[in-house]
């Protein structure tokens, strides 16, 4: 039973589960990311290689910026997202670049 004054949000169920089924092929691209993200890794603690690596930071940003507006997607909301896991990612490598068990 819908309460009194709330909006009928059926009309949004079929793009909800679409939206729903994007974002669980998100999921499934950031899992195959993160299994990269091991194997680099495991190259830059053989080769001495910092987690930052800020010129690639900026290409990437660079770069996705790019795919952004070819693709018709705001650049800026493109870039956020990536300059998040970027940061996140970075973080991620610091920690387990400090550990001897990666």
């Amino acid at each position: 039973m819908m309460a009194a004054g709330a909006p009928d949000t059926a009309p949004l169920a079929g793009l909800r589960a679409e939206i729903d089924a994007l974002d669980a092929d998100i999921v499934r691209l950031l899992a195959r990311r993160m299994a990269i993200v091991e194997r680099v890794i495991a190259v830059k603690r053989r080769n001495a290689i910092p987690a930052l690596l800020a010129d690639r930071v900026e290409e990437v940003a660079a770069k996705v910026r790019r795919e952004a507006e070819a693709a018709g997607v705001p650049p800026d909301f493109v870039e956020a997202v990536w300059r998040v896991m970027m940061d996140w990612t970075i973080a991620y490598e610091e920690a387990r670049l400090g550990s001897p068990e990666a």
